[in-house]
């Protein structure tokens, strides 16, 4: 036998057996300094929409009632973060059902400095979500402004927060919820923001009745210096909203931090158009509607579609959300400031468009399953939403009230229910 070819064979081989005895153990998450900046960033940016928010909504409403409807959204904040610490974190991202999470993270029990979420420390996983959590049932009061009680209010977020927001961040966000196993795509929020929400504004505002007055005189903006300051820095927080939503700094977080830039640019302009060929004017307050629904429209979409599909999806939004906003008053119900038109519209829109525009799809589905599945996340969640709030709505206007009294709704919510005035001129 010559040795010689008997030792080389062996070195041939020996790096085949060497790797077939000892497999490479998959690494372990570790945790990245750069994404945890980044997605604390993120977060202060998303919680910057709530004073955003409160001044978009503010500028639009009477005089006699800025205060109050600026203080839904801060009550939001109060009652939310208190909200998502207790159970709703838990109930969104814990367990293994389909369709709620359980309380293993009730109170953030089991998580400690070296918990990650990814690359993240789970503690940012927390917060960041959590401003989702504290901005949408903020959402809601703009459908039902200037004619609700606070302490209805206050009892209605939570309990919706609990039985729908959860649930519904669970179905689509968590890798055990039903959605997101069946390969819904909702990159920041489409549904789980933005349509549960406007859906919920206008189950309670059929509940609650429309405002008092003559229909013609509802609509009387105190300062639409608020409203087009609002809409920029709802858009500015927009940023971390979709940029963010993949948890990490990457060339993912550039192009939706992109997208966001162009859409509301998109639909805004749309929306001007739309308006001044329709009534010769091209407001302010057109301009910052056109922006909102051109944010709401990308949110979904701001991880899955390119510039043109963001182009396109911003030009398309605004005339779907300006008729729906028109048509209210053929339909006779009061959605006082359009959250429904805009975010309950724009949000299901942008969902079902983010199947048709999306660079790829969710694994193993064609064009036409990926838009049925968007078609089926709009129409579960905006059903489920619907039925909760529209019961929550009733059971607490037949209990504890949740619309004000018709003096107290005409004399102003500001004096009536805070005791003081937004403006002291």
């Amino acid at each position: 036998m010559n040795w010689k070819w008997v030792m080389l064979l062996v070195v041939m081989l020996f790096p085949h057996f060497v790797s077939a005895e000892e497999p490479v153990a998959e690494a372990a998450p570790t945790l990245d300094k750069a994404d945890t900046v980044w997605m604390i960033v993120a977060s202060t940016l998303v919680f910057f929409m709530i004073p955003g928010l409160a001044l978009f909504y503010g500028g639009i409403v009477k005089s006699k009632n800025v205060l109050s409807t600026m203080m839904h959204s801060f009550i939001a904040i109060l009652v939310m973060t208190l909200q998502w610490t207790i159970l709703g974190y838990s109930f969104a991202f814990s367990g293994s059902n389909p369709y709620f999470g359980d309380l293993n993270l009730a109170f953030l029990h089991g998580i400690d400095l070296d918990t990650l979420e990814g690359t993240i420390p789970k503690y940012v996983h927390f917060l960041f979500q959590g401003m989702f959590a504290l901005i949408t049932p903020a959402l809601i009061s703009g459908a039902i402004a200037e004619r609700v009680k606070l302490s209805g209010y206050v009892v209605f977020i939570f309990l919706w927060a609990t039985l729908v927001y959860d649930p519904v961040a669970h179905w689509v966000w968590a890798a055990d919820g039903w959605l997101f196993k069946l390969g819904a795509m909702d990159f920041a929020g489409g549904t789980v923001v933005h349509l549960i929400s406007g859906i919920a504004g206008l189950a309670c505002a059929l509940v609650i009745g429309k405002r008092k007055g003559d229909p013609g005189t509802l609509t009387h903006p105190n300062n639409m210096t608020y409203t087009l300051l609002g809409s920029g820095l709802l858009w500015f927080g927009w940023f971390g909203f979709n940029a963010g939503s993949g948890l990490a700094v990457n060339g993912l977080a550039a192009r939706a931090f992109v997208v966001t830039l162009i859409a509301p640019a998109a639909a805004g302009a749309a929306w001007l158009l739309i308006e001044w060929l329709h009534t010769k004017k091209a407001t302010a307050l057109g301009a910052a509607s056109g922006i909102v629904a051109g944010l709401v429209v990308i949110t979904p979409a701001s991880g899955f579609v390119g510039v043109e599909g963001a182009l396109i999806m911003g030009f398309l939004v605004s005339p779907i959300c300006y008729a729906a906003i028109y048509l209210k008053g053929k339909l006779d119900y009061d959605d006082t400031l359009d959250a429904f038109g805009i975010h309950g519209v724009g949000g299901a829109f942008g969902a079902i468009l983010t199947g048709v525009f999306a660079l790829e799809l969710a694994s193993g589905v064609t064009r036409g399953s990926q838009v049925y599945v968007q078609f089926l996340s709009v129409v579960s969640t905006a059903a489920y939403s619907f039925v909760i709030s529209f019961v929550l709505a009733y059971l607490i206007e037949k209990t504890i009230g949740f619309r004000i009294d018709e003096e107290k709704e005409i004399a102003g919510l500001d004096q009536e229910i805070h005791g003081e005035k937004g403006y002291d001129i």
